[in-house]
């Protein structure tokens, strides 16, 4: 199975349930567009977590900000400086999931279960849109 996007995830505000979105805006300087917790620096960072992972652990995709999830990945081969191309964006994995604090507040305990392997922040390189039922492609290194 290709690996495909089946939820996006953005939060609205500090402390507010996140809601799923069908498309997002990848952005050079917020990562995606609608976050309101996006760093102004530039690559911002997305969280990339596997469906799979977090049904194992008995999550829901919703409960991560700054999230795409995506169904049919190996997220533990991903190493940093992977391209991934996923609509007519452009990704660069930066390295493993080190949640910030603000994980805590969605549910107790996630920023150690998410902690290495879990998951992967990904800078956005190429500004696009990215849509639910895209598939995610792993592009090969040069």
């Amino acid at each position: 199975m290709a690996p495909s996007i089946v939820a996006i995830h953005l939060c609205t505000k500090s402390r507010l349930p996140l809601r799923s979105v069908p498309e997002a805006h990848a952005v050079l300087q917020t990562g995606l567009e609608g976050d309101r917790h996006a760093r102004r620096d530039s690559h911002r960072q997305v969280l990339l977590v596997a469906q799979e992972v977090l049904e194992s652990l008995g999550l829901a995709a919703g409960d991560i900000r700054e999230q795409l999830t995506v169904r049919g990945l190996d997220v533990d081969a991903l190493t940093p400086g992977d391209r991934l191309r996923a609509g007519t964006a452009h990704f660069e994995v930066a390295g493993p999931c080190d949640p910030c604090e603000r994980m805590n507040e969605i549910r107790p305990g996630l920023r150690e279960v998410l902690v290495g392997r879990r998951g992967r922040f990904v800078r956005v390189v190429g500004e696009g849109t990215v849509s639910v039922g895209d598939e995610l492609i792993v592009e090969p290194r040069h």
